[in-house]
């Protein structure tokens, strides 16, 4: 057809295939390297390191002791960058968040102190015990990667990743995220227990000294921001769009749903698929890591109904039940 480029062109535009398995291989280094510290997590821990490279944040929901903190700081470690923790509590300021500008009386006039959000990694620790108020500071910053101060905006650097904790079980004194700022994590995921084997591992080597202190960073800031870049080079068919839309509107008519999936879930849920596709050497989508990523990537995003709710229904579990339901695209259609 006049004005597109053939199959042909189309091809000789993407990269060779030595470079994504260069790619798969940075992935896997970063993961493998953070599994020293988490161990028995594997699955985890990719979903981890994928919503890093996909340029989105993560939510670790967990109960207490499981790693959920180590998993951040080991992520952080992995990567030569800059990283802060921000221990989130009722007495928390917006200002101890985003910076404040401040009065210099050498020079007369205010000048900015940036706060703890100016960093590459940013751990947001039991981030449901600030109020409210100091938890809409870090809406900005998510999702235009940017802060603004009496009026002047300040940009962030590249990459910029929240990584937010918090603990399902003990409510009192916590403020309840909104859905608003659910909406920013690109995933939602949660470490469990680990197995009797892992277990015993993690006695074996965290007994003497914390194997934290023991691993290197194998890569860098650059290195992580040219994997985001060539992730988007991923080709993603017409028809795997699709699929992505139908999952979404599937879960929009769902009887059992109060909310269904938005668009920027879609989008997410598109990212987070290229980067997976990238971290097995192939410069294409297939159906496989739409479904792997779907519930990490959707569940905190819709809310169950209430009767759907008290007769033990998760969105976990609908939304398995959409994956079940919606045809998936056959390779022609790809």
């Amino acid at each position: 057809m006049a004005g597109q480029p053939d199959r042909e062109t189309r091809v000789e535009a993407r990269k060779e295939q030595g470079n994504w398995e260069r790619f798969a291989d940075r992935f896997h280094t970063i993961q493998e390297n953070i599994e020293k510290v988490i161990q028995g997590k594997g699955a985890e821990v990719r979903l981890a390191v994928v919503a890093l490279v996909a340029e989105g944040h993560l939510l670790i929901e967990d109960v207490p002791g499981v790693g959920k903190t180590m998993l951040a700081k080991a992520l952080a470690r992995s990567i030569d960058c800059s990283f802060r923790r921000i221990q989130f509590t009722p007495d928390l300021l917006p200002t101890d968040v985003t910076g404040v500008n401040v009065f210099n009386q050498e020079r007369g006039d205010f000048e900015f102190k940036p706060g703890a959000i100016f960093a590459n990694i940013v751990l947001a620790d039991e981030i449901n015990r600030a109020s409210p108020k100091t938890q809409s500071a870090l809406l900005e910053s998510m999702e235009e990667r940017q802060v603004t101060v009496d009026t002047v905006t300040y940009q962030l650097g590249a990459p910029f990743m929240v990584i937010a904790t918090q603990n399902p079980i003990e409510h009192e004194g916590t403020y309840p995220l909104p859905e608003a700022q659910l909406d920013r994590f690109m995933m939602r995921i949660a470490l469990g227990y680990p197995g009797a084997e892992a277990e015993i591992g993690i006695l074996a080597t965290h007994g003497y000294v914390s194997t934290l202190d023991s691993i290197e960073p194998v890569t860098d800031a650059p290195g992580v921001a040219e994997l985001a870049v060539m992730a988007r080079e991923v080709h993603v068919a017409p028809a795997l769009r699709r699929y992505i839309v139908d999952i979404a509107e599937a879960s929009r008519r769902h009887p059992d749903l109060y909310l269904g999936a938005s668009p920027r879930a879609s989008i997410m849920l598109l990212r987070a698929s290229r980067v997976a596709a990238a971290s097995e050497g192939r410069d294409y989508v297939v159906p496989d890591d739409v479904k792997v990523l779907a519930v990490p990537v959707l569940s905190h995003r819709i809310i169950v109904t209430a009767d759907a709710a008290m007769s033990g229904r998760t969105a976990e579990a609908i939304l398995s039940q959409l994956l079940a339901e919606v045809p998936v695209p056959v390779r022609g259609e790809a």
